[in-house]
């Protein structure tokens, strides 16, 4: 299997690493030390090597902090991983709500003057600024401290690298470094270092971080439409001619040496720049702007999504297959990991499986209810007669990743839960049959997922959709679909559509779809000069059996007769008669 179900954290550890930290911080001469969950490329996701956080804390989240001071610490986390950081980390660590309160106003409050360090190669420029702009303090680059106590850390990830063909890409890599060199402007030399975005410019994939077919290395765009990438050549066997003379490979040790003989304009994106990277850049003339490669990488063009679409209806057959076994056998003696087993055999099946696009979250009862819960053989719990079974997975295929979630009805549940399934789904319908003018983002469409959560005094604590890469990371900037969310929709973004609701200690409820960005037809009279709207892409039932129906308006209940029409439609054929008999009861209207 794909997925393992050790647990990779170690909570009871958390006192005594902190303990040596301490005495490394004593021995280097700094009154406190910051350890993001990041890297040196800056991307969301990381590798063994790069565990920092949870080593030292034991939290596993996707996105956090810890700030050490000889006499305090804290773990600073968002709306997502509340619950989970309540389980997983000791309390020596304090737990902190993050962004409502940033580092900058812990640290000034716990520590009123002194030395704050943190590895340059870990924070990015913004970070940095972020803090400067608050603290009045020494915040003084060092060498990590958390490397020095880590006595068996990983080695550096070593992944093989292959070519992702121009039948799935769309577009040579040629093309892509030539149409981005003639955007750079003024700048001679853009620096990249997220892993996506190098995958993306150079139609190439590799394995250094789980579940994300992403090499390690670094790049430099040059104006010239030249690309000059520093990856490991142990790498790289078998992909040389790949490149072509567009493409120079160096070492990953000549990076900070390159950097230092640049000349003229070099651009960085401060929101992914390290501050190693703009250390080294000192002298030159620096021009901020974004990675190149976010916006055009985000809208797939018509290859990329012809390729999506095929990888979905093939999740989707799969999806059904295990919907149909879970139906037949639920709760019998299943638990989460039976689950997630039988889930991962059903895209096994299908031989175009590469990888999960991420760790099955199969949550049941109160498990449901830690957003990004991983399921251990600890923690594995059976699925029991009037609960809820929040399963949120996908799988990574060469033509297209997927991100689906539904949540299933164990047996007869209670109003409560059925009522707060009904309006998550209101939200989803919301989004998902918008119209809206082009130039809105995220935050200006993220409310119609909530309102109907909003009128029961109901919220969740995460956003309501994330980009999604095309077989690259199953979370992929710029745009998204969230308040906080400012990167105005394109056609060819594909999104999750994904509201929720957790009641802590019972139950957890997200219903998610893929949905692509394209531009909608013109009505009669209209006004707005371009409108656009959205492409679903994933075709798996909604379980009806939690559907309150007199919550669902007509055009609720039409959208939703219609979904399951063309699921039926689109998903029948794949499938065998057992499955087929389980979907087409599934689609039934209401």
């Amino acid at each position: 299997m794909f997925q393992t179900f050790q647990d990779t954290a170690s909570p009871e550890q958390g006192p005594v690493r902190l303990k040596a930290l301490r005495e490394a911080m004593l021995a280097e001469g700094v009154d406190g030390f910051i350890v993001p969950r990041s890297d040196a490329h800056q991307g969301e996701y990381v590798a063994p090597r790069d565990e920092r956080l949870a080593w030292l804390t034991g939290f596993t989240g996707s996105a956090g902090w810890c700030v050490a001071l000889a006499d305090r610490a804290a773990v600073f986390v968002d709306g997502r991983y509340r619950v989970q950081v309540k389980a997983q980390v000791a309390p020596s660590f304090e737990k902190v709500d993050w962004p409502e309160t940033s580092l900058a106003d812990w640290i000034g409050a716990a520590l009123p003057k002194g030395v704050v360090s943190f590895d340059p190669w870990l924070l990015s420029v913004d970070q940095l600024r972020g803090l400067e702009g608050k603290l009045e303090h020494d915040l003084r680059p060092c060498r990590n401290l958390v490397d020095a106590i880590w006595q068996d850390q990983p080695a550096p990830p070593m992944g093989a690298v292959f070519a992702q063909p121009v039948t799935l890409s769309g577009e040579p890599h040629e093309d892509k470094i030539a149409r981005l060199a003639a955007g750079l402007g003024a700048a001679k030399v853009a620096v990249i270092t997220l892993p996506d975005s190098i995958a993306w410019l150079l139609n190439i994939r590799g394995s250094d971080i789980p579940r994300n077919p992403v090499p390690h290395g670094f790049a430099l765009l040059h104006s010239d439409a030249r690309v000059t990438l520093f990856m490991d050549a142990g790498k790289l066997e078998g992909v040389h001619e790949h490149f072509g003379p567009r493409v120079t490979l160096a070492a990953p040790e000549a990076f900070e040496e390159a950097l230092a003989a640049l000349e003229g304009p070099v651009q960085i994106d401060p929101g992914t720049c390290p501050v190693a990277v703009a250390k080294a850049l000192e002298g030159r003339d620096l021009i901020e702007a974004d990675d190149p490669c976010l916006l055009p990488k985000a809208c797939k063009n018509a290859v990329e999504l012809d390729g999506t679409r095929a990888a979905h209806l093939r999740d989707a057959a799969a999806m059904v297959r295990f919907l149909a076994w879970l139906d037949a056998e639920a709760p019998g003696d299943l638990t989460e990991i039976s689950v997630v087993k039988r889930l991962e055999e059903e895209r096994r099946a299908t031989n175009a499986l590469r990888d999960i696009s991420f760790e099955t979250i199969s949550g049941s009862g109160p498990n449901g209810a830690i957003v990004h819960y991983r399921v251990t053989e600890a923690t594995d719990r059976p699925l029991k007669e009037g609960e809820l079974l929040l399963v949120d997975s996908g799988g990574q295929y060469v033509d297209g990743t997927t991100d689906i979630t539904r949540t299933l009805a164990i047996g007869a549940v209670g109003r409560e839960e059925a009522e707060a399934f009904t309006r998550v789904l209101k939200g989803m319908i919301a989004i998902s049959g918008l119209r809206f003018p082009k130039g809105l983002a995220g935050r200006d469409i993220d409310p119609f997922a909530r309102a109907a959560l909003w009128q029961a005094g109901l919220d969740y604590g995460h956003g309501t959709g994330h980009g999604v890469g095309s077989y690259l990371s199953v979370h992929e900037g710029p745009a998204r679909i969230s308040r906080a969310g400012t990167v105005p929709f394109e056609p060819g973004m594909i999104l999750s559509n994904e509201p929720g609701f957790y009641r802590e200690g019972a139950y957890g409820i997200r219903i998610e779809n893929l949905i692509v960005v394209e531009e909608a037809p013109d009505l009669p009279g209209q006004t707005v000069p371009q409108m656009l709207r959205f492409e679903t892409l994933t075709w798996v039932p909604i379980d009806r059996r939690l559907i309150l129906t007199e919550l669902l308006t007509e055009t609720e209940r039409n959208w939703l007769n219609a979904y399951h029409a063309e699921v039926l439609e689109q998903v029948a054929p794949l499938v065998d008669d057992v499955a087929g008999g389980w979907l087409s009861q599934a689609c039934q209207s209401i």
